[in-house]
C-alpha cells in the first residue's frame, strides 16, 4: 500500500508505523497505520476525499488485508477518524466469537443504507494465536518458581521493566527483550532456560510449556465496563451527520438482538449532547432582533412585520443547498443565523418608511405602496452588491473550501428570496398589522364618542 501510494501524483509522503492500530488503539503485529501527507494545493487536484476513495479502491483488492482510508477528525481530541464512531456494547455475553457475528450482521445492515458509507469495524475475533499453558505441577516438582517462568516469557518475547536513569536532563526507562531475530517464529518460544530453585541446574523452558494453535480476538475492547467493538461509519455527500446519526440509530432498534446495544463516543457523541443547540440559537436571534425592534418601534406589530420576511430567506437558502447537493452543516447554520440580520435589514427599510407615511396621515394601503417604491431600487443595489461579493464563497475552492461553499451558498440562496420575493411581501404584512391597528383605533374612538 505504501508503495502505491507513493506512485500517486498529489501523495508527498507517506510514514508508516508497523505493529500500529490507530484505530483500536495499541501495539498489535497483524495492523500497520500510514499518515499520507498529500502536496500544496496549487501543485495537485485530487482532494483528501479523493485519495479517500483512491485508497479504498486499491486496497479492495487486496486479498492479504483489510485496508480502510479515512480523514482525521475535524476537532482534535474528539476521536481518532473523521465520521462517526460507536462502540457495539455486548451486555448479555461476553463471548468475543458472539460479539464478532453480531458486529458482521450489524455491518451488514449499515451497508444496505444508501445514506451510509466508509463503514468497517476492525474487531476480530479469529486471529491466529498461540496459547501457551505452563505446567505447574511440573515446575513445582522441579523446584522452578512460578513467577521465574513468566519473567523469562516476559523478558525474550515481550518486554520487562527493569528501571529508569537519567541522562542529559532527561529519564530514560530501560527494558529487556531479545532481539528481533530470536522471536520471530513460534519456534522461537521458550529457546531460554530458567534455573530451579533446588538443584540449581538450568532446565529448558520449553520442557515447562505446552503450546498450541487457537484463534482469538487480538484486543479486547471494553466501554463503560462491557466487552464492546468500535464501528465506524461516515455519510455520502449531501447527506448530513444528523441524517446519518438518525439512520444508524435506526438500523441498531432494527437489527441488534437482546442484550446488544449501541454507544456514541467521539464528534458524533458531542453532537447528539448538543442536541438542538442550533435551533435555540437561531430563536434566540429572533428573539433578540424582536425585542431590539421593539424598543425602536415601541410597538409589537411592526417587528413581526420585519420577522416575517426571515422564512422567504431561509427557504432560499435551504433550496440553494438542495440544489448543490450539499449538506446542513455547521456552517450553513452559521450562515442562517446571519441571514436573520441580512434579511431583516432590507423589511426594515420598508416598515420604516411605511411608518413615517402613516405617521404623515396616509392610509396603511398607500403607505406601504409608497415605501416599497422608496425602497426598493436601495434594497436591490445594496442586496445585489452584498450577492456578488458572497460568490467567490459559493465558488470557493482550495483548502478549506467546503467550509465557504457550504456558508457562501446559503447566505447567497438566502438574500436573492429576501430581495426579489420578501420585498414583495413586507408591504402586505405592513397592511395587515398596521391597518389592524388602525382598525382597532378607530373602534375605540367611536366607542369614546357612543358612550359620550
Amino acid at each position: 500500500m505504501q508503495k502505491i501510494l507513493i506512485e500517486h501524483p498529489a501523495v508527498e509522503h507517506v510514514f508508516m508505523i508497523n505493529g500500529f492500530d490507530l484505530i483500536g488503539g495499541g501495539n498489535k503485529t497483524s495492523s500497520a497505520t500510514l499518515f499520507i501527507t498529500l502536496k500544496p494545493w496549487d501543485e495537485r487536484k485530487a482532494s483528501a476525499e479523493d485519495i479517500v476513495k483512491f485508497v479504498g479502491a486499491r486496497g479492495a483488492a487486496m486479498s492479504e488485508g483489510l485496508v480502510f482510508a479515512f480523514n482525521p477528525v475535524p476537532i482534535r481530541g474528539l476521536g481518532t477518524a473523521g465520521g462517526m464512531e460507536m462502540f457495539l456494547q455486548s451486555r448479555a455475553d461476553a463471548d468475543p466469537k458472539k460479539l464478532a457475528a453480531v458486529v458482521q450482521q450489524f455491518l451488514g445492515d449499515l451497508r444496505k443504507r444508501p445514506d451510509l458509507t466508509a463503514i468497517n469495524s476492525f474487531f476480530r475475533a479469529s486471529v491466529p494465536q498461540l496459547f501457551v499453558e505452563v505446567d505447574r505441577e511440573k515446575a513445582l516438582s522441579l523446584g522452578v518458581p512460578i513467577g521465574d517462568i513468566f519473567d523469562a516469557l516476559q523478558s525474550t518475547m515481550g518486554a520487562l521493566y527493569v528501571n529508569d536513569f537519567n541522562k542529559f536532563g532527561r529519564t530514560y526507562r530501560v527494558q529487556m527483550q531479545a532481539e528481533p531475530q530470536f522471536r520471530v517464529r513460534p519456534e522461537d518460544l521458550g529457546n531460554v532456560y530458567v534455573r530451579s530453585g533446588t538443584t540449581g541446574e538450568m532446565l529448558p523452558l520449553k520442557s515447562l510449556l505446552q503450546i498450541r494453535p487457537i484463534v482469538g480476538p487480538d484486543q479486547i475492547d471494553r466501554f463503560n465496563g462491557f466487552v464492546a467493538a468500535k464501528v465506524l461509519a461516515a455519510t455520502i455527500p449531501g447527506v448530513s451527520s444528523g441524517q446519518g446519526i438518525a439512520a444508524v440509530e435506526q438500523v441498531a432498534r432494527e437489527a441488534l438482538p437482546d442484550g446488544y446495544f449501541m454507544e456514541w463516543v467521539g464528534q458524533a457523541f458531542q453532537e447528539k449532547r448538543a442536541g438542538k443547540a442550533a435551533i435555540i440559537a437561531f430563536c434566540f436571534a429572533l428573539i433578540m432582533v424582536f425585542l431590539i425592534l421593539s424598543a425602536n418601534y415601541e410597538r409589537w406589530s411592526l417587528p413581526v412585520a420585519v420577522l416575517l420576511s426571515v422564512p422567504f430567506a431561509i427557504l432560499g437558502a435551504l433550496l440553494a443547498v438542495l440544489f448543490r447537493g450539499m449538506s446542513n452543516d455547521i456552517y450553513f447554520q452559521i450562515g442562517l443565523v446571519t441571514l436573520i440580520g441580512l434579511a431583516a435589514k432590507n423589511a426594515i427599510l420598508i416598515v420604516e418608511f411605511a411608518a413615517q407615511n402613516a405617521a404623515q396621515g396616509m392610509s396603511a394601503f398607500d403607505a406601504a405602496v409608497a415605501a416599497a417604491r422608496q425602497r426598493f431600487r436601495p434594497i436591490v443595489m445594496t442586496s445585489l452588491a452584498f450577492v456578488l461579493g458572497v460568490l467567490p464563497l459559493a465558488i470557493a475552492s482550495g483548502a478549506g473550501a467546503a467550509a465557504r461553499r457550504s456558508m457562501g451558498t446559503g447566505v447567497e440562496g438566502g438574500m436573492l428570496a429576501a430581495t426579489f420575493i420578501a420585498t414583495l411581501f413586507v408591504p402586505l404584512f405592513f397592511i395587515r398589522l398596521a391597518g389592524r391597528k388602525a382598525r382597532e383605533a378607530k373602534k375605540a374612538t367611536r366607542a369614546g364618542v357612543s358612550g359620550a
